[in-house]
C-alpha cells in the first residue's frame, strides 16, 4: 500500500534532540537522505545550545540539493508547539520562561518552521507509513473489507510518551497536551502516574526489588531482556516479571486511550525490542474483565490481537467476514461483526517514524491540511 507523501519530491529538515547531542537531518519522500550531522547539545547555556542549534540545521542544509521547503523537528515540553515556543524544560535547563525557538528558526532561515512532541510525531509517522498502512494492507490483501483511520502509540523509554491520529489527522490538543500517556493512572499503584510503571526507570526498579543484591548493579534494559530469555546470566524470574509488570501497566494505559480513540495501538520507545516479555500482558490487561456485582464487562469493547502472535494476526486480519442480502434486491454485500482492534511493535523504529511523523506534518501544514 502506498503512503502518503511517498513519491513527494520537497525535502525538510528534521532534529533529534538528546540531552548530550544533537543529530540533524534531511528527508524527501519518507526516507531520510542526508545526515546525520551532530553537534554538542549545550544544554546548560542557551545562547550555545541555540548557536548548535543553528549550525547543525546550517551543515544539513548545505549538503542539499535543493533547498528545503521547511523545518520540521521534536523538542522536549512543556512548550507552545503551535506557536513554537519552548518552556521550561527539565532536561534541557537552559530554556527556562519561554525561548521562542521557532520564530528564531524561520528568521535564520526564511523557512516555515514546525515542532512537536515526540510522542505525537512517532504516532503520526506510524499512521502515515508504519504500523496503520501496514494492518490496513493486511486487511485488503485478506479480503477483509474492514480499514482503520485511528491510531494511539506509546513510546517506552527514558519516559512514557503519547499521541493520537484519528480520521488521518494528529490531535494535539489546545493546550499542545493531547496524548499524555505518562499521566494515566498506574494499573498497579493508581496513587501514582503510569510513567512510574512503563518506563526503563520502572522496569530496573522491578528487576531491583525481585532480584536480591542487584539494587547496587542493576543491568539495564537491553541486558535485562537477554536474561530473561535466557541468553546471559542473571535472575531470570526477575526479568520476566519486571517486564511482565511494564506489560501490564502499559496495556492498562493503551486501553484506557482507545475507550476514547477506538483504533489501533502501537508501540515503540527504547524498551520496545523486549517485546517477546511485556506484549502478551499488554495484551492480557487490554482484554481484562470488569466484575460489578457478579457481572462481568470487558475492559475494552472491541477484542485485542497481538500483532506480534502470527496466529492471532491472521485472525485478526481474517475477521468473520459473511454476506448479506439487501431486502427487497437480491444483492450481497459484505459484514464483518467482528469488533476488534491490533497492538504492536513499531514498523519504522522509533527514531525514524518521529522524523517521517515530523515530515508529513511539515508537508501536511504547508499543503493546507490540519495534518
Amino acid at each position: 500500500m502506498q503512503s502518503r507523501y511517498e513519491n513527494d519530491h520537497r525535502t525538510v529538515m528534521t532534529l533529534d534532540a538528546g540531552g548530550t547531542s544533537l543529530r540533524f537531518f534531511a528527508y524527501r519522500g519518507n526516507r531520510c537522505i542526508r545526515g546525520p550531522v551532530s553537534v554538542p547539545t549545550g544544554a546548560d547555556n542557551l545562547e550555545r545550545c541555540l548557536g548548535n542549534i543553528r549550525e547543525g540545521f546550517r551543515e544539513i542544509r548545505d549538503t542539499l540539493d535543493e533547498p528545503p521547503v521547511a523545518i520540521s523537528f521534536a523538542f522536549p515540553g512543556p512548550a507552545d508547539y503551535p506557536a513554537g515556543i519552548i518552556g521550561d524544560l527539565p532536561n534541557l535547563p537552559a530554556f527556562r520562561g519561554g525561548v521562542p525557538l521557532g520564530p528564531m528558526l524561520e528568521d535564520e532561515f526564511g523557512l516555515a518552521v514546525f515542532i512537536g512532541n515526540d510522542g505525537d510525531f512517532f504516532t503520526y509517522g506510524e499512521a502515515i507509513a508504519g504500523f496503520l498502512p501496514y494492518v490496513n494492507g493486511l486487511l485488503e490483501a485478506a479480503g477483509n473489507p474492514k480499514r482503520y483511520r485511528n491510531l494511539f502509540g506509546i513510546t517506552i523509554g527514558t519516559g512514557l510518551g503519547g499521541g493520537m491520529v484519528c480520521n488521518g489527522d494528529l490531535v494535539i490538543g489546545d493546550n499542545s497536551c493531547a496524548g499524555e500517556a505518562w499521566l494515566l493512572r498506574n494499573r498497579l499503584n493508581p496513587c501514582i502516574h503510569a510513567e512510574e510503571g512503563a518506563s526503563i526507570r520502572a522496569v530496573r526498579s522491578a528487576y531491583a526489588e525481585l532480584a536480591p543484591g542487584s539494587s547496587d548493579d542493576c543491568p539495564e534494559p537491553k541486558m535485562m531482556f537477554e536474561i530473561g530469555m535466557g541468553l546471559r546470566a542473571g535472575d531470570r524470574t526477575a526479568a520476566i516479571e519486571a517486564f511482565r509488570r511494564v506489560g501490564v501497566v502499559a496495556g492498562d494505559v493503551l486501553a484506557q486511550a482507545l475507550t476514547l480513540v477506538d483504533g489501533l495501538a502501537v508501540i515503540g520507545g527504547g524498551i520496545s525490542e523486549a517485546y517477546p516479555l511485556f506484549l502478551p500482558a499488554v495484551v492480557e490487561a487490554m482484554n481484562a474483565r470488569y466484575e460489578v456485582n457478579g457481572e462481568h464487562y470487558r475492559r475494552l469493547v472491541p477484542r485485542v490481537f497481538n500483532a506480534e502472535d502470527p496466529e492471532q494476526l491472521a485472525s485478526m486480519t481474517r475477521g468473520d467476514v459473511r454476506g448479506l442480502t439487501v431486502p427487497a434486491s437480491g444483492r450481497t454485500v459484505k459484514y464483518d461483526p467482528l469488533q476488534r482492534t491490533l497492538v504492536g511493535i513499531s514498523r519504522l523504529g522509533t527514531s525514524n517514524a518521529i522524523a517521517i511523523g515530523a515530515y508529513c506534518f511539515a508537508l501536511s501544514r504547508l499543503d493546507g491540511s490540519p495534518a
